[in-house]
């Protein structure tokens, strides 16, 4: 069973996971750089998000974006609730409508409008899928997260319609979306602007006034979320990793992940290796 921890880094990446978690009020907020997925099945939760209070029912599965601060201020007659955490990368690939994708992005938390009885059952099956360590179990997973997402993206705006470029993004939103499809590549802060039309300074004051944080801080946490993932599931060396995330050197990952993690990458997927294999 989860808990939060109070001691845990800013934006340091769940990456994809499925887990229960018991309800608690949280000591201060949490932000992590995935899309959350709330269900619970019972009782009721209240999340301060970006500065609301938002409250949500059992049975409803609710969307946000968990860079956007968050903090559960009070909850009523909760059994422990499922927490799915989606990379950033995976939700803006998905092919949801930019509608749904901008009012994530802005910090509206998505409930269903209507409850789905099989919810209980699917989220059961991802979380079995996780704790396996199945890597068909989680590549099932990722496309079954998807296609929830798309049905509520569906019912939620009344009309289906797959995402393509469109001027709806703001010009903050387009960077973020940037950022999350190209950063296994070379970036820097000019490069990212130069291919939005932007001038370096504006983008860089824009994105620090959008989302609180920097460019290239965001362009790290992407990276350490994606290496994140596979020191957990892969047995590639550890520099092949730092390679793939899109790191140039495996002294910057070292470096990066530790800030982000607390723990080097290797005692990372040590702890994590060793945790799988416990009995459940």
């Amino acid at each position: 069973m989860k808990y939060f921890d109070r001691t845990r880094s800013d934006f340091s990446p769940y990456g994809f996971t499925c887990e229960q978690w018991q309800p608690a009020r949280m000591p201060r907020p949490d932000r992590h750089n995935e899309i959350e997925i709330n269900l619970l099945q019972s009782g009721s939760l209240s999340y301060l998000l970006g500065g609301h209070r938002i409250d949500i029912g059992a049975e409803r599965l609710s969307v946000f974006w968990a860079a956007i601060p968050h903090q559960i201020v009070a909850f009523e007659d909760t059994t422990p609730y499922y927490v799915v955490t989606l990379p950033l990368s995976d939700f803006l690939l998905a092919g949801l409508d930019t509608d749904f994708v901008s009012r994530v992005l802005h910090g509206e938390l998505i409930i269903d409008p209507a409850k789905d009885k099989t919810d209980a059952f699917r989220l059961q099956q991802w979380e079995q899928d996780l704790r396996n360590d199945d890597a068909v179990g989680e590549q099932a997973a990722r496309l079954e997260v998807r296609a929830r997402l798309l049905r509520v993206a569906r019912k939620t705006l009344g009309r289906s319609r797959l995402a393509s470029p469109s001027p709806l993004l703001s010009r903050a939103d387009q960077l973020a979306c940037y950022i999350a499809r190209n950063y296994q590549q070379p970036l820097t802060s000019s490069s990212i602007a130069s291919a939005n039309g932007l001038h370096p300074n504006y983008a860089m004051n824009l994105f620090r006034r959008t989302f609180g944080t920097t460019i290239l801080q965001f362009v790290t946490e992407h990276r350490i979320s994606h290496a994140q993932r596979l020191l957990a599931t892969a047995d590639d060396a550890v520099l092949t990793i730092a390679m793939d995330a899109g790191f140039q050197s495996l002294s910057r990952f070292n470096e990066a992940f530790k800030a982000a993690c607390g723990c080097s990458p290797r005692e990372y997927r040590k702890a994590h290796r060793a945790a799988m294999t416990k009995d459940p």
